[in-house]
Protein backbone atom coordinates (compact mmCIF):
# COMPACT_ATOMS: atom_id res chain seq x y z
CA UNK A 1 0.00 0.00 0.00
CA UNK A 2 0.94 3.62 -0.27
CA UNK A 3 0.20 6.72 0.72
CA UNK A 4 0.38 10.57 0.33
CA UNK A 5 2.32 11.91 2.74
CA UNK A 6 2.38 16.28 2.23
CA UNK A 7 5.80 18.18 2.39
CA UNK A 8 4.69 21.51 3.29
CA UNK A 9 7.55 24.18 1.88
CA UNK A 10 6.88 27.04 0.19
CA UNK A 11 7.09 27.18 -3.62
CA UNK A 12 9.88 29.42 -5.40
CA UNK A 13 8.63 32.68 -6.21
CA UNK A 14 9.25 31.78 -9.67
CA UNK A 15 6.49 29.36 -10.13
CA UNK A 16 2.79 30.23 -11.58
CA UNK A 17 -0.04 30.85 -9.19
CA UNK A 18 -2.53 29.52 -10.74
CA UNK A 19 -3.71 26.01 -9.76
CA UNK A 20 -6.46 23.57 -9.32
CA UNK A 21 -7.83 24.39 -5.61
CA UNK A 22 -11.53 25.56 -5.90
CA UNK A 23 -14.46 26.83 -3.43
CA UNK A 24 -17.76 26.83 -4.56
CA UNK A 25 -21.24 26.50 -3.37
CA UNK A 26 -21.43 22.58 -3.65
CA UNK A 27 -18.02 21.55 -3.51
CA UNK A 28 -14.27 22.73 -2.60
CA UNK A 29 -11.17 20.83 -4.39
CA UNK A 30 -7.73 21.41 -2.18
CA UNK A 31 -4.64 20.64 -4.06
CA UNK A 32 -1.99 18.69 -2.29
CA UNK A 33 -0.11 22.08 -3.02
CA UNK A 34 -1.95 23.79 -0.66
CA UNK A 35 -0.69 22.34 2.23
CA UNK A 36 2.47 24.42 2.80
CA UNK A 37 4.07 25.60 5.43
CA UNK A 38 2.34 28.95 5.68
CA UNK A 39 -1.06 27.23 6.68
CA UNK A 40 -0.27 25.36 9.45
CA UNK A 41 -1.42 25.05 12.79
CA UNK A 42 -0.53 24.25 15.89
CA UNK A 43 -3.06 22.62 18.93
CA UNK A 44 -2.95 23.15 22.71
CA UNK A 45 -1.21 20.59 25.05
CA UNK A 46 0.32 19.06 21.53
CA UNK A 47 4.25 19.07 21.47
CA UNK A 48 6.54 18.68 18.21
CA UNK A 49 3.19 19.01 16.20
CA UNK A 50 1.53 20.89 13.04
CA UNK A 51 -1.21 19.70 11.23
CA UNK A 52 -3.53 21.30 8.03
CA UNK A 53 -7.11 21.73 9.00
CA UNK A 54 -8.60 21.01 5.61
CA UNK A 55 -12.31 20.36 6.93
CA UNK A 56 -14.59 22.19 9.45
CA UNK A 57 -17.96 23.02 10.32
CA UNK A 58 -19.26 25.56 7.83
CA UNK A 59 -22.61 27.25 8.16
CA UNK A 60 -24.30 26.33 4.68
CA UNK A 61 -21.53 24.01 3.58
CA UNK A 62 -20.21 20.55 5.26
CA UNK A 63 -21.65 20.51 8.90
CA UNK A 64 -20.97 17.42 10.88
CA UNK A 65 -16.97 17.01 10.90
CA UNK A 66 -13.80 18.12 10.80
CA UNK A 67 -10.67 16.52 9.28
CA UNK A 68 -6.89 17.40 10.27
CA UNK A 69 -3.63 16.23 8.26
CA UNK A 70 -1.25 16.08 11.73
CA UNK A 71 2.57 15.50 11.51
CA UNK A 72 3.94 14.47 14.43
CA UNK A 73 7.89 15.03 15.04
CA UNK A 74 9.90 12.73 17.01
CA UNK A 75 9.38 13.07 20.56
CA UNK A 76 6.00 14.57 20.03
CA UNK A 77 2.58 13.85 20.15
CA UNK A 78 -0.16 14.50 23.32
CA UNK A 79 -1.31 12.97 26.46
CA UNK A 80 -4.56 15.58 26.20
CA UNK A 81 -5.37 15.32 22.55
CA UNK A 82 -8.96 15.78 22.66
CA UNK A 83 -10.63 18.79 24.72
CA UNK A 84 -14.30 18.29 23.55
CA UNK A 85 -15.99 15.11 25.64
CA UNK A 86 -18.46 14.75 23.04
CA UNK A 87 -16.07 14.26 19.83
CA UNK A 88 -15.24 10.66 18.23
CA UNK A 89 -12.70 10.70 16.18
CA UNK A 90 -10.73 8.30 13.53
CA UNK A 91 -7.44 8.07 13.08
CA UNK A 92 -5.41 6.67 10.33
CA UNK A 93 -1.61 6.58 9.66
CA UNK A 94 -0.31 7.50 6.46
CA UNK A 95 3.62 7.66 7.33
CA UNK A 96 5.82 6.56 10.10
CA UNK A 97 4.78 4.86 13.35
CA UNK A 98 2.78 6.17 16.24
CA UNK A 99 2.41 5.15 19.89
CA UNK A 100 -1.50 4.91 20.48
CA UNK A 101 -2.71 4.54 23.95
CA UNK A 102 -6.41 4.02 24.29
CA UNK A 103 -7.59 3.23 28.16
CA UNK A 104 -4.75 0.91 29.24
CA UNK A 105 -3.47 -0.55 26.19
CA UNK A 106 -0.78 1.12 24.05
CA UNK A 107 -0.22 0.09 20.69
CA UNK A 108 2.20 0.69 17.75
CA UNK A 109 0.28 2.23 15.19
CA UNK A 110 2.10 2.41 11.24
CA UNK A 111 0.85 3.59 7.96
CA UNK A 112 -2.06 1.83 7.41
CA UNK A 113 -3.28 1.77 10.51
CA UNK A 114 -6.90 2.88 11.76
CA UNK A 115 -8.36 3.57 15.17
CA UNK A 116 -11.82 4.50 16.22
CA UNK A 117 -12.40 6.36 19.26
CA UNK A 118 -15.65 7.06 20.60
CA UNK A 119 -16.42 10.25 22.62
CA UNK A 120 -15.13 9.99 26.02
CA UNK A 121 -12.33 7.85 25.05
CA UNK A 122 -8.93 8.02 26.98
CA UNK A 123 -6.26 8.37 24.56
CA UNK A 124 -2.79 9.74 23.99
CA UNK A 125 -0.51 9.35 20.86
CA UNK A 126 3.16 10.27 20.89
CA UNK A 127 6.31 9.78 18.48
CA UNK A 128 8.79 7.58 19.78
CA UNK A 129 10.68 6.58 16.20
CA UNK A 130 13.16 8.57 14.56
CA UNK A 131 11.18 10.02 11.79
CA UNK A 132 8.22 12.11 11.67
CA UNK A 133 4.73 10.53 11.84
CA UNK A 134 1.36 11.57 9.95
CA UNK A 135 -1.82 10.60 10.23
CA UNK A 136 -5.32 11.68 9.65
CA UNK A 137 -7.73 13.10 12.34
CA UNK A 138 -11.35 13.02 11.78
CA UNK A 139 -13.69 14.14 14.37
CA UNK A 140 -17.50 15.03 14.61
CA UNK A 141 -19.45 15.20 17.27
CA UNK A 142 -21.51 11.82 18.42
CA UNK A 143 -25.07 12.11 18.07
CA UNK A 144 -26.55 10.01 20.96
CA UNK A 145 -29.46 8.31 20.62
CA UNK A 146 -31.71 6.89 23.74
CA UNK A 147 -31.38 2.97 23.67
CA UNK A 148 -28.65 3.07 21.59
CA UNK A 149 -25.00 1.82 22.78
CA UNK A 150 -21.78 4.03 22.26
CA UNK A 151 -19.99 1.84 19.72
CA UNK A 152 -16.69 0.44 21.53
CA UNK A 153 -13.32 1.70 20.66
CA UNK A 154 -11.26 -0.28 18.14
CA UNK A 155 -7.57 -0.08 16.10
CA UNK A 156 -6.95 -2.05 13.42
CA UNK A 157 -4.99 -2.48 9.51
CA UNK A 158 -6.47 -1.72 6.48
CA UNK A 159 -4.93 -4.77 5.14
CA UNK A 160 -7.08 -6.92 7.76
CA UNK A 161 -10.14 -5.14 5.93
CA UNK A 162 -10.84 -6.78 2.86
CA UNK A 163 -12.38 -4.92 -0.18
CA UNK A 164 -15.98 -5.61 -0.43
CA UNK A 165 -17.04 -5.47 -4.27
CA UNK A 166 -19.78 -3.17 -5.64
CA UNK A 167 -22.14 -4.86 -7.20
CA UNK A 168 -21.44 -6.18 -10.75
CA UNK A 169 -17.71 -4.96 -11.16
CA UNK A 170 -14.72 -6.07 -9.69
CA UNK A 171 -13.19 -2.35 -10.76
CA UNK A 172 -14.61 -0.88 -7.73
CA UNK A 173 -14.78 -1.28 -4.32
CA UNK A 174 -14.94 -0.50 -0.40
CA UNK A 175 -12.78 -1.41 2.70
CA UNK A 176 -16.08 -0.69 5.31
CA UNK A 177 -13.84 -0.62 8.57
CA UNK A 178 -17.60 -1.05 10.64
CA UNK A 179 -20.53 -2.98 9.87
CA UNK A 180 -22.41 -0.68 7.87
CA UNK A 181 -25.82 -1.89 9.70
CA UNK A 182 -24.84 -1.01 12.91
CA UNK A 183 -26.47 2.13 13.84
CA UNK A 184 -24.39 3.17 17.06
CA UNK A 185 -22.06 4.70 14.39
CA UNK A 186 -23.34 7.84 13.04
CA UNK A 187 -20.13 8.14 10.53
CA UNK A 188 -18.43 6.07 8.00
CA UNK A 189 -15.02 6.00 7.45
CA UNK A 190 -14.12 3.96 4.21
CA UNK A 191 -11.19 3.22 1.65
CA UNK A 192 -12.59 3.81 -1.60
CA UNK A 193 -10.58 1.75 -4.23
CA UNK A 194 -11.14 1.89 -8.25
CA UNK A 195 -8.56 -0.21 -10.65
CA UNK A 196 -7.42 1.62 -13.85
CA UNK A 197 -10.89 1.69 -15.82
CA UNK A 198 -13.22 1.58 -12.79
CA UNK A 199 -16.09 4.50 -12.28
CA UNK A 200 -18.82 5.22 -10.37
CA UNK A 201 -21.31 4.74 -13.58
CA UNK A 202 -23.94 7.26 -12.46
CA UNK A 203 -24.18 10.62 -10.32
CA UNK A 204 -24.91 10.02 -6.45
CA UNK A 205 -26.71 12.52 -5.05
CA UNK A 206 -27.27 12.03 -1.68
CA UNK A 207 -27.98 13.70 2.02
CA UNK A 208 -24.49 12.25 3.49
CA UNK A 209 -22.02 15.24 3.27
CA UNK A 210 -18.29 13.68 2.40
CA UNK A 211 -14.77 14.45 2.73
CA UNK A 212 -12.58 12.86 0.18
CA UNK A 213 -8.68 12.45 0.70
CA UNK A 214 -6.66 10.67 -2.22
CA UNK A 215 -4.10 8.55 -0.72
CA UNK A 216 -3.15 6.99 -3.86
CA UNK A 217 -3.16 7.54 -8.09
CA UNK A 218 -5.02 10.33 -10.08
CA UNK A 219 -8.65 10.15 -11.59
CA UNK A 220 -11.26 12.90 -12.60
CA UNK A 221 -14.12 13.27 -10.38
CA UNK A 222 -17.73 14.82 -11.54
CA UNK A 223 -18.65 17.29 -8.53
CA UNK A 224 -21.71 19.20 -9.24
CA UNK A 225 -21.35 20.20 -13.10
CA UNK A 226 -17.97 20.22 -13.53
CA UNK A 227 -15.26 17.42 -14.55
CA UNK A 228 -12.28 17.93 -12.12
CA UNK A 229 -8.66 16.22 -12.29
CA UNK A 230 -7.27 15.04 -9.03
CA UNK A 231 -4.39 12.89 -7.66
CA UNK A 232 -3.00 11.52 -4.50
CA UNK A 233 -2.65 14.33 -1.83
CA UNK A 234 -6.16 16.53 -2.86
CA UNK A 235 -8.94 16.68 -0.98
CA UNK A 236 -12.27 16.92 -1.94
CA UNK A 237 -15.01 18.96 0.52
CA UNK A 238 -18.81 17.65 -0.86
CA UNK A 239 -22.03 19.41 0.55
CA UNK A 240 -24.91 17.46 0.71
CA UNK A 241 -26.56 16.60 -1.99
CA UNK A 242 -23.57 17.40 -4.51
CA UNK A 243 -23.75 15.13 -7.62
CA UNK A 244 -20.68 12.89 -7.69
CA UNK A 245 -18.96 10.03 -10.12
CA UNK A 246 -15.67 9.30 -10.85
CA UNK A 247 -13.32 7.93 -13.20
CA UNK A 248 -9.79 6.27 -12.79
CA UNK A 249 -8.34 6.18 -16.16
CA UNK A 250 -4.97 5.02 -14.86
CA UNK A 251 -1.85 4.04 -15.03
CA UNK A 252 -2.46 2.33 -11.72
CA UNK A 253 -5.43 2.50 -8.84
CA UNK A 254 -7.07 5.42 -7.33
CA UNK A 255 -7.90 5.45 -3.76
CA UNK A 256 -9.30 7.49 -1.38
CA UNK A 257 -10.51 7.73 2.41
CA UNK A 258 -13.83 8.72 2.59
CA UNK A 259 -16.25 10.30 5.50
CA UNK A 260 -19.51 10.39 5.37
CA UNK A 261 -22.73 10.52 8.19
CA UNK A 262 -25.04 8.36 8.23
CA UNK A 263 -27.83 6.62 10.36
CA UNK A 264 -29.26 9.77 11.83
CA UNK A 265 -32.32 11.93 11.60
CA UNK A 266 -31.58 14.84 10.14
CA UNK A 267 -31.97 18.21 12.46
CA UNK A 268 -35.37 19.91 11.45
CA UNK A 269 -33.67 22.89 13.20
CA UNK A 270 -31.32 25.18 11.97
CA UNK A 271 -28.40 26.81 13.75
Amino acid sequence: MTYFVPTGGLPAQTELTTDRAVFTEAYAVLPRGTMRDIVTSRLPHWEGTRLWVIARPLSGFAETFSWYVVEVAPGGGSSEPEPDPDAEAVLFVVGGVVSLTVGAVRHRVQAGGYAFLPPGTAWTLHNEAGQNATFHWIRKAYERVDGVAVPEAFVTHESDVPVRPMPGTDAWGTQRFVDPDDVRHDMHVNIVSFEPGGAIPFPETHVMEHGLYVLEGKAVYLLNKDWVEVQEGDFMWLRAFCPQACYAGGPGRFRYLLYKDVNRHPSLRLG
